[in-house]
């Protein structure tokens, strides 16, 4: 498999550079006039790749979302995945995975292995027991040609705390940068990235000579802009994947109103 760096560079390049947020909140359900069980998630992620397939760059569902529903929500995801797949959309699992040992080893092949039927082209993961507790995912994506997006700085008011501290010098964010762009070893576009969220005031960290993508959520209803994105990354606003998700899936259920929500903002982004 082509490795993740470079397809997802071929992806931007033929959609834009635009991931869509799939985040079936329980509101967003009753908004589509949908039910708040298996059903009514599998009946709006379908309508989202029925949609949408066929113009978005990248899918990134929220597995939380669908882990509400047991064993038929983790269906729906399965199911989801498959036919994003079939409509030449990439797809960036967020789960957040972050562990230790054979169970870090574990969540890696529930994700990124060939034969797992919730392998995504790329997984978010928590570095937060130390960048080292990735070991296993970056080994299994090195060898499957997928990719990992790291948590660096994330938008949430009390993440400085941790993501902030100093470490020798350096921040604990900082750390994190550096790390992820030593297991990109050179690569340009590398497999490995940074989920930094666009709302925050200030970066915080120096992304000078990063060459892996920057997912970034928050884009629309969260408060961040496009317009923000060149203000908050400088430089490095080329590597950036803007996420949008309530922004779009608001528009919704009416298949018209979502490719034109998906357009306009795609448009901006150019």
């Amino acid at each position: 498999m082509t490795d993740f760096g470079a397809r997802l560079a071929e992806q931007v390049a033929a959609r834009g550079r635009l991931c869509v947020g799939v985040d079936p909140h329980p509101q967003i359900l009753q908004d589509w006039g949908l039910s708040v069980d298996a059903a009514g998630l599998a009946e709006c992620t379908h309508r989202m790749v029925d949609a949408l397939g066929d113009i978005v760059a990248v899918f990134k569902p929220q597995s939380a979302l669908f882990e509400a529903f047991g064993s038929a929500g983790i269906g729906v995801l399965e199911r989801f995945l498959a036919a994003a797949d079939k409509a030449g959309a990439m797809v960036i699992m967020d789960a957040k995975r972050g562990d230790i040992g054979s169970t870090m080893a574990g969540y890696a092949r529930a994700y990124l292995s060939n034969e797992s039927p919730l392998a995504a082209d790329a997984l978010t993961v928590s570095p937060y027991l130390g960048f080292g507790s990735l070991t296993p995912a970056i080994q299994l994506a090195e060898a499957t040609g997928r990719g990992l997006y790291v948590l660096c700085r994330t938008s949430n008011p009390e993440g400085g705390q941790v993501q902030l501290a100093d470490t020798g010098g350096r921040s604990v964010a900082q750390v994190m940068v550096d790390e992820v762009g030593l297991a990109n070893a050179d690569r340009d576009p590398g497999p490995f990235g940074l989920v930094i969220g666009g709302t925050l005031p200030a970066l915080d960290v120096d992304l000078t000579g990063f060459a892996g993508s920057i997912l970034v959520p928050g884009i629309g209803a969260q408060g961040g802009t496009v317009a923000g994105l060149q203000e908050l990354f400088g430089a490095a606003a080329a590597r950036v994947l803007p996420t949008s998700s309530r922004e779009i899936m608001s528009a919704g259920p009416d298949p018209d109103s979502l490719r034109r929500a998906v357009t306009e903002l795609t448009d901006q982004l150019r």
